[in-house]
């Protein structure tokens, strides 16, 4: 009893210095350095309303649960958030966890509240949703919010960053699923909107938590090369401000060790050993004009030697969400590499806020502060007129890939300059002036020179693409388009052009089907028979219905009997079913079997797959078995387009320039080799040979099969 006493006790006092420290009051006596009494009193009122609401709720950590809003609100206040903002983050769980409704917050605290904390709310459970489908819907309606209202992921990012602080208190694989979670998204939008010092606590926080011994054994490794950090910052520091102060140059010098997953991402991305990083502190000269800038680094580069080919001018060139510095590298004290970043202090407040530097100034700012948030509300509503209508899964890998932008600048033959991510080809840039104009590219020309789609763009080179009315997007662009802007206007190409040949092959087969049963096609178009065929098979309309058939979602047999009339026998014609004819150009909706590589002559049936659309195999295929109603009958068509696959075995004496003959013989009989394998010889001075060729029919193989056995070398020449 004395214990449990004694337990009570102690838990009391933690929790009133919790109280004193991250309560009410204590955000209070922070607000009243910037803000009004009265926009104060409407905090503390909202901070009121959430204690009461969130009673008796505690966290993982065991602590009352109105502490984590209200961490989120003071996370806010320390860059200057104004009360609206502020209130929507003490708010912000009431709608998810407490039942409160989203009208009720309006009319006690306003719409505009209202819309924050819904904004940053999570969509309701529905049943049927994963996990991942519903983290991916929530994160699009948040960036939906975005598009109203910015200060939306000013307060999620907060939220973000408490939640990170304390993921101690829950279990390992949701501690790796959130850390995951922050890397891949939170931290690079946080780096996209320029909010800097919350970006590189999340990317620590995250490293930590993801990769616990990695991040164990740098910061002991880190602290090993460095020695006495404090010491060697401080004598920095001192060196500058001095020489700064005696050129008349007002500054401050702040130094630091540069983050972990930072320094972890550069080992991995130049393949470099800790020891071959050197540049592991970073020093921020701030001064008051644009013109002390240049002097400062004037400065620094007489007090400590440049290292040559590293200087950067985001001044004259800002980076894409407003921010704004010189960058110069210089050795310091016992060699080791320094880096310096020298901005004013308007850029500063930029670089460490960025959307949010807007709210830290008062009406009548200058206009510069609102550049960073114009951009980032230009970014996100991009997003939705790129993806808008992904799913919710695709729609967030599209944003990942849009969210890490190592840039590179290029022009437009009109002298525009378009910003890429680096990396970026001519189809990126293409999509990127307008999709008409990557549909529709076959070649690019990089400073007047001719080079291919897939050619890396350069800084400052001038872009002309060549286009041609017939070109189309090709799957294959994909492997190396690097903006989500072309990935996902290629890929929304291809579902279109292979929902469309869906549809042109499954009205085929259902009219064949149809005839099998002495059905006329009439019945399609009779909305009074179709609609009940849609309702059986669960489709909108009669577009949809072809589609699943050509697709091999539905069966056509099945489907036709449907529209049987009731009690009437299934009597199929006398010459019974009559064959699907291929043509060769149904594109993605049919395959041809790779066992036995069917070519226009031969016989041959088909196989209902599911999102393979009909596989076609030879009648001798060996894979041509299983229920007759499973297959479907097919022909060629008289007029066959295109080139087709066939298999070629050779058995021939392995003589000097053998392959050559055969090679030279293929070209001239007009096949193409796609492959070809030569295995360990048979015995004695024989060798098998396997070709892979294009050919246009059963016939022209033939052809080509005479011409090789011309070749006196040749023992044997049979297909596969």
């Amino acid at each position: 009893m004395e214990m449990t006493v004694m337990q009570r006790l102690s838990n009391a006092i933690r929790t009133q210095r919790a109280e004193r420290a991250f309560g009410v009051d204590a955000l209070c006596r922070m607000l009243e350095g910037y803000l009004p009494d009265q926009h104060v009193a409407e905090v503390r009122r909202a901070a009121e309303f959430a204690t009461s609401v969130h009673e008796g709720q505690r966290r993982t950590s065991g602590e009352p649960y109105v502490y984590h809003p209200l961490a989120v609100a003071r996370t806010l206040a320390e860059m200057r958030m104004d009360h609206t903002t502020l209130m929507a983050a003490i708010l912000h769980d009431v709608i998810e966890d407490t039942g409160v409704s989203k009208e009720s917050l309006a009319l006690g605290f306003g719409e505009d509240v209202a819309e924050l904390v819904d904004g940053v709310s999570k969509v309701t459970k529905i049943e049927g949703r994963t996990r991942a489908e519903m983290q991916a819907e929530s994160f699009r309606k948040l960036l939906l919010a975005m598009t109203k209202d910015l200060r939306v992921i000013l307060v999620k990012l907060a939220d973000r960053l408490h939640n990170m602080r304390t993921l101690g208190h829950v279990s390992h694989e949701k501690r790796r699923r959130v850390a995951r979670e922050t890397l891949e998204i939170y931290a690079p939008i946080a780096q996209r909107l320029g909010i800097n010092f919350i970006r590189t606590e999340l990317e620590d926080l995250a490293f930590a938590n993801l990769y616990p011994k990695r991040h164990g054994v740098l910061q002991e490794g880190v602290s090993a090369q460095l020695g006495d950090t404090r010491k060697l910052i401080r004598e920095v520091e001192q060196k500058l401000s001095t020489t700064l102060r005696e050129e008349g140059i007002g500054a401050s010098v702040v130094g630091r060790q540069k983050n972990l997953f930072g320094i972890y991402q550069k080992m991995r991305r130049k393949k470099l050993k800790l020891l071959k990083v050197t540049d592991l502190l970073g020093f921020r000269v701030i001064v008051s004009k644009v013109d002390d800038c240049y002097r400062a680094l004037g400065v620094v580069h007489h007090v400590y030697k440049p290292v040559p080919l590293e200087f950067d001018d985001y001044i004259a060139n800002p980076k894409a969400n407003g921010y704004q510095s010189l960058h110069t590298a210089c050795v310091g004290p016992m060699g080791h590499k320094i880096e310096v970043q020298i901005r004013t202090r308007d850029m500063h407040h930029v670089a460490e806020s960025g959307i949010a530097a807007h709210w830290q100034y008062k009406q009548g700012a200058r206009e510069g502060h609102k550049q960073p948030q114009a951009r980032a509300r230009e970014w996100v509503a991009s997003l939705f007129d790129d993806f808008g209508n992904a799913s919710p899964i695709d729609f967030v890998e599209n944003v990942k890939v849009d969210l890490f932008p190592d840039e590179v600048y290029v022009f437009t033959p009109k002298g525009e300059i378009r910003r890429l991510p680096r990396g970026a080809t001519p189809v990126d840039f293409a999509y990127a002036v307008h999709s008409d104009l990557g549909d529709h590219c076959v070649a690019a020309r990089l400073d007047g020179a001719l080079e291919p789609l897939n050619s890396t763009l350069a800084n400052g080179q001038t872009v002309e693409i060549i286009t041609a009315r017939h070109a189309r997007p090709n799957a294959a662009w994909l492997n190396f388009v690097k903006t989500a802007k072309a990935r996902s206007a290629i890929r929304n190409y291809l579902r279109q052009q292979h929902e469309d040949e869906a549809v042109r092959l499954g009205r085929r087969l259902l009219e064949i089907a149809l005839r099998e049963l002495s059905v006329p096609a009439s019945v399609l178009k009779d909305d009074a028979k179709l609609e009940p065929v849609l309702a059986a098979n669960k489709l909108a309309d009669i577009e949809e219905l072809y589609a699943a058939v050509g697709s091999g979602q539905r069966l056509a047999p099945l489907v036709a009997r449907h529209f049987l009339p009731k009690g009437a026998a299934e009597v199929q014609d006398e010459g019974g079913a009559a064959p699907l004819a291929i043509e060769g150009t149904e594109g993605l909706v049919l395959d041809y079997a790779r066992c036995c590589h069917p070519l226009p002559g031969d016989e041959i049936r088909g196989h209902v797959s599911v999102g393979r659309g009909i596989v076609v195999h030879r009648i001798e295929c060996k894979h041509v078995k299983g229920r007759p109603q499973d297959w479907v009958p097919l022909a060629w068509s008289e007029k066959v387009l295109g080139d087709f696959i066939a298999e070629l075995r050779i058995k021939a004496y392995n003589k000097r320039g053998l392959l050559a003959r055969i090679t030279a013989e293929l070209a001239n009989a007009e096949a193409s080799i796609e492959n070809v394998q030569m295995p360990d010889r048979a015995g004695g001075e024989a060798v098998e040979m396997r070709f892979i060729v294009a050919v246009k029919s059963r016939v022209h193989l033939a052809r080509v099969v005479r011409r090789i056995r011309r070749i006196e070398w040749i023992e044997r020449v049979w297909r596969a």
